[in-house]
């Protein structure tokens, strides 16, 4: 089976920032029609959303999809919860994961794979202020020296 293609929709920024990510997990999305169509003319937001697992299910919480403009009756509300579509033991092995200290479940992007939405999701630990202020300077460190080197490359 040849390589699909994978067109990003939505992208968490803030989730990366936020969280030190320890493993990623690729989920399918429980979606209506008029959901879908939305999701490919790129109509999402995952910024506020969050995961959870309730009763041996795994849930999206927050995540905004706008109605898709010619839905009209068919248009669900923008803000439902959502199902994850995981498989049982890597629920189980995440409720596992989840009881240690200081590890939660957050939505990192979702996308087009193929014909299907995908949603990746990330098993995280929170980010102390500290460290949150050694990313900026890394990543302004990193600038600084790429806008340096661009500028000292003559042809």
């Amino acid at each position: 089976m040849g390589k699909e293609s994978k067109k990003l929709i939505a992208n968490n920024k803030k989730a990366r920032f936020d969280y030190f990510i320890l493993e990623t997990f690729e989920t399918g999305i429980e979606l209506f029609g008029t959901e879908v169509k939305a999701l490919r003319m790129g109509h999402c937001s995952v910024k506020e959303s969050w995961v959870d697992i309730r009763n041996g299910e795994i849930f999206i919480y927050g995540m905004h999809i706008n109605p898709y403009e010619k839905g009209n009756i068919f248009n669900k509300d923008p803000l439902r919860v959502r199902k994850l579509l995981m498989h049982k033991s890597e629920i189980r092995r995440l409720i596992g994961t989840i009881k240690e200290k200081g590890l939660t479940l957050v939505p990192l992007e979702v996308y087009l794979k193929g014909r299907l939405v995908k949603v990746e999701i990330g098993l995280a630990q929170g980010k102390k202020k500290y460290d949150k202020r050694a990313t900026i300077a890394k990543n302004d460190a990193r600038r600084d020296l790429e806008r340096n080197f661009k500028g000292s490359v003559r042809y």
